[in-house]
């Protein structure tokens, strides 16, 4: 049985992966990524389990920038569940932009947000792995930055008693099965059938696969 239920508000925090066109104006509208891909998988096989759903993933943030927000966009919400994938753009920023994120700092920002999470709203998190995968060839290097940022934060998710997803290896994993631009056409943004793969994750994680 799924540890989600009824009356419970699950929102999804993160950047482009997690927004994916959802919009600003009706809530309902998850957008075309995995969130709202959950949020339609979990209704189908529960259809007795009335879970609401948000979506406040904003393409191009940072984990500072869920920091800025995360009064307005995750506390004052008061939902029940968080579930956040930031980090890509961490690392992605050192290589076009020479904007880099520190592993140290990348880790202070998520401990922030999961630190309110639990201590002023009380919500469980659901901790999302960045991922890259190794197409466009240059994506290759970008482990030497992403590699401890994954490291630091499955340590905060064994910290805060979160439900982690260890979306990079499980993904490296299914590159090893199909080509990697099955599931992302250059390294960072799913696929419909990345998406598909994350929502399927996601749920198992929750022990919501009806």
């Amino acid at each position: 049985m799924t540890c989600l239920h009824t009356g419970e508000l699950v929102l999804f925090q993160g950047d482009s992966v997690t927004d994916c066109g959802r919009s600003r104006d009706n809530d309902a509208l998850l957008g075309s990524g995995y969130a709202g891909m959950v949020a339609s998988q979990f209704s189908a096989a529960y259809p007795d389990i009335n879970v609401r759903f948000l979506n406040r993933g904003i393409s191009g943030n940072r984990s500072r920038n869920l920091v800025e927000r995360w009064q307005n966009d995750c506390i004052d919400l008061k939902p029940d569940w968080v579930s956040v994938l930031i980090g890509i753009n961490d690392t992605w920023r050192r290589y076009d932009r020479q904007d880099p994120t520190s592993t140290e700092d990348y880790a202070a920002n998520c401990r922030e947000i999961f630190r309110r999470t639990r201590e002023e709203i009380d919500a469980r998190l659901i901790i999302l792995e960045p991922f890259v995968l190794p197409y466009p060839e240059d994506r290759k290097a970008w482990r030497v930055d992403l590699d401890p940022k994954i490291h630091a934060l499955r340590e905060l998710a064994v910290e805060f008693d979160a439900v982690y997803v260890p979306l990079d290896g499980l993904l490296a994993a299914a590159s090893c099965r199909r080509a990697s631009t099955v599931w992302s056409a250059d390294g960072v943004h799913p696929t419909a059938a990345g998406h598909a793969f994350i929502a399927r994750q996601w749920l198992q994680a929750v022990n919501a696969l009806g």
